[in-house]
């Protein structure tokens, strides 16, 4: 098993594999009255954020928990970041206090891979920038193959703000290492040139969602990353969400066993609407549920696996 886990490019078929399987393992853990295992005892996880988080935060605390560690939550907003501390100082700080692995979340792209240098502990990118977030991904692989039972060979569609998305980059790495097929999906503003043969050759890009939506067995709708726009990248929402929103017609298109994801937060109304979120096809809530499995899965093997 690697030490860190700071880009699905970390992952071969093998290694991403043992983590899917050590998942559905950990999964059986949460329908336990008590859902708790030994297996960290002893053990720290620092949660390290420089941005807002919900789902990942929470995640990252809830597994390490379930796995017996002691967890610290380290938030940039009332901590000496605001005095002008940099991220190496913090980060000897943590290794100062025996940190043996540290989830961090920040907004420069390449920042994990930085204080992966600093510390001895493991180091786990739970999103920096613009460019990955490998659990995201494992998770989202791992929501697939639970509702469709591969990933090989599956037809992938990744669509919207694939720009801006580290959710993207992640999983065209990972399922492209699996197996799947990935095609990005939306306007052209948003979709980096040369994105898909810099990720995975055989990566398609498509700029028509109508087209594409027949032909796969997941559409991943992404969020317009307004935050990060310093530029007009289309029309108006509006125009956006009536040529890559996708709504309760769009979906009827989709083959019969086709699934709907999004890693959240969403914008509804925009890239999604409320019929398709909350439809029977969505697994949005699964995603939830399952990454506390796949990041309790990622932590035991960096931490704990290696000493089995």
């Amino acid at each position: 098993m690697i030490k860190h886990l700071l880009s699905g490019a970390d992952l071969d078929a093998a290694t991403a594999t043992e983590i899917l399987d050590t998942a559905a393992e950990m999964a059986t853990v949460a329908g336990r009255e008590i859902k708790k295992l030994p297996a960290l005892r002893g053990r720290t996880v620092v949660n390290l954020f420089y941005e807002d988080s919900t789902r990942t935060r929470i995640s990252f605390e809830a597994a390490a928990k379930r796995l017996s560690a002691d967890v610290i939550n380290f938030s940039a907003k009332g901590s000496s970041v605001t005095k002008g501390e940099s991220l190496k100082d913090t980060a000897l700080t943590l290794q100062a206090m025996g940190a043996d692995a540290v989830v961090v979340r920040h907004p420069a792209s390449g920042a994990p891979h930085r204080l992966a240098n600093w510390v001895d502990g493991s180091v786990v990118n739970a999103g920096d920038g613009t460019h990955e977030h490998p659990t995201q991904a494992l998770l989202d692989a791992y929501t697939m193959r639970a509702r469709l039972g591969r990933l090989a060979g599956l037809s992938v569609a990744v669509v919207g703000d694939v720009l801006h998305s580290r959710v993207a980059r992640s999983n065209v790495l990972l399922l492209s290492t699996l197996g799947a097929k990935v095609t990005l999906v939306g306007p052209p503003t948003l979709i980096p040139v040369d994105i898909a043969g810099a990720l995975a050759p055989g990566t398609d890009v498509s700029y028509d969602l109508d087209c594409v939506l027949p032909d796969v067995d997941v559409v991943m709708m992404l969020r317009v990353q307004r935050e990060r726009m310093k530029d007009s990248y289309f029309p108006s929402a509006r125009e956006y969400a009536r040529r890559y929103g996708l709504d309760g017609p769009r979906m009827r298109r989709l083959p019969e066993h086709a699934i709907v994801m999004h890693p959240g937060p969403m914008n509804r109304g925009m890239e999604i609407t409320a019929e398709v979120a909350d439809s029977p096809r969505s697994t949005i809530v699964e995603q939830v549920t399952n990454g506390v499995s796949v990041r309790m899965a990622v932590l035991y093997l960096l931490l704990g696996g290696n000493n089995r």
